[in-house]
């Protein structure tokens, strides 16, 4: 099937981000007394928005964090992306092949607009994501795996969810888009194929993408 839009998630997608952002929010949260591991992190809060982060923590403790928590957090991640962040390997090829197919393309991040864009700022994705074609959980309210991110982006693409395919790296992001009545293709770089289920197929590596979407 030749889709009519490919929908990107951002972090541990199109920038190596992950391992970066989940290092630092387990720090930060047994730094505030909420012991945490790298490892629970990415269980808990990869692909999440954060106000996931907040609602666990409350859920969990009785505590609020403090409201200058996320403000913190991303000064703190922002400073180890401009020092450490790359691309992921092989999507630079990925995007340069959709361009040259004609498939049209966009980012649905539960990210920031501004954690997106330093991000692609550092690792030179900019280039390939103008501010028309990059959408945030910040633009609808709530992220996923709520669908209302990835519909919003079809929407204002102007492509039926049928006709979409989102590629995911997190459970969050592959319950959001299944929600969202799109088809979605599991990037295994982080997460095993059993902790993503529900995706019409799986990859590991950047040049098995195009081949897994049919191009």
């Amino acid at each position: 099937m030749r889709y009519d839009l490919v929908i990107f998630d951002n972090d541990g997608v199109l920038v190596d981000s992950e391992p970066i952002s989940n290092r630092l929010l387990a720090d930060y949260l047994t730094e505030l007394g909420h012991p945490t591991t790298y490892e629970e992190s990415i269980r808990d809060f990869m692909g999440s928005a954060m106000h996931r982060v907040h609602e666990l923590v409350e859920e969990r403790t009785g505590q609020a964090l403090p409201v200058d928590f996320d403000d913190t957090f991303h000064r703190r991640v922002f400073e180890a992306f401009r020092r450490e962040l790359v691309a992921v390997d092989g999507v630079v090829e990925v995007l340069k092949r959709l361009v040259a197919d004609g498939v049209p393309y966009c980012v649905a991040s539960s990210g920031s607009h501004e954690r997106i864009r330093v991000g692609h700022r550092t690792t030179g994705l900019d280039a390939y994501f103008p501010a028309g074609v990059v959408f945030s959980a910040e633009d609808v309210g709530r992220g996923k795996p709520a669908p209302d991110l990835f519909l919003h982006a079809a929407e204002r693409m102007g492509v039926p969810p049928a006709r979409c395919v989102v590629v995911e790296d997190s459970p969050l992001g592959v319950r959001a888009a299944v929600a969202a009545g799109m088809d979605v293709h599991g990037f295994t770089a982080m997460m095993p194929p059993e902790r993503l289920p529900g995706a019409n197929g799986y990859f590991a590596h950047m040049d098995e993408l195009p081949g897994t979407l049919g191009m």
